[in-house]
């Protein structure tokens, strides 16, 4: 499996099936490409935030390939024309042998346009297996003692940990939270988009090492194969 960070929350996950998670491309100046050109199977967008939700609706029109979501946002992207599938949390949604689960995140979400009568719904994130590898893409969140159980039932080989703070976690909380996932790797996210969000990864290192965790440290454009 191949992951490669697209700057923020944005990955591509590729196995046989190429899966776009929160795809903040467009004001993203951190990102390495344009929505034109990521190719993509099937989208995921954890919160209905604008960093997140960002240009799935766009990708998804260009590509016709479904965007999964909780139910809410799922209907609002509907409304605007492209496809969605409506989902919740420890629902699973197969993609011809890519299983993407929802999985809570203690974060907020809110979709923010005139005249739309739907909220965003709850935030979430999302496990994904494939060509049995299993991903954990947290979303943006805080620290939550469920993360355990999430570790414990989907054993994650990998997990994307938002570590910037002020709206998610910071690198102490994430590597708390690495403890109780206890994946084989660490990617940070969610983290020098802006300066409110500045933080260094490295200052996790030490703590993931005592628990044999790999912290891998991504520049936008750069991957990580397993």
């Amino acid at each position: 499996m191949k992951i490669t960070w697209l700057g923020h929350s944005a990955f591509m996950i590729e196995g046989t099936k190429k899966v776009l998670v929160d795809p903040f491309i467009t004001g993203n100046d951190k990102a390495p490409v344009k929505p034109d050109d990521l190719d993509c199977d099937i989208i995921a967008v954890t919160h209905g935030h604008g960093d997140h939700l960002g240009d799935a609706i766009f990708i998804s029109k260009r590509k016709d390939v479904p965007i999964l979501a909780i139910y809410e946002i799922a209907e609002y992207i509907n409304s605007k024309g492209a496809k969605a599938v409506g989902m919740n949390f420890s629902g699973t949604y197969d993609y011809e042998g890519a299983k993407i689960t929802m999985v809570p995140a203690l974060h907020s979400s809110g979709i923010t346009e005139a005249g739309f009568s739907h909220s965003g719904g709850l935030p979430a994130g999302f496990i994904i297996e494939m060509d049995g590898k299993v991903v954990y893409h947290a979303g943006d969140t805080g620290l939550f003692g469920d993360m355990k159980i999430i570790g414990e039932i989907y054993k994650p080989d990998v997990a994307l940990l938002p570590i910037g703070g002020l709206f998610t976690m910071d690198t102490r909380l994430a590597a708390i939270a690495a403890k109780w996932i206890k994946p084989k790797a660490v990617i940070p996210m969610h983290y020098n988009t802006w300066p409110p969000i500045t933080a260094n990864p490295e200052l996790m290192r030490g703590e993931l090492e005592k628990e044999n965790i790999k912290l891998v440290v991504l520049d936008p454009g750069e991957s990580y194969e397993f």
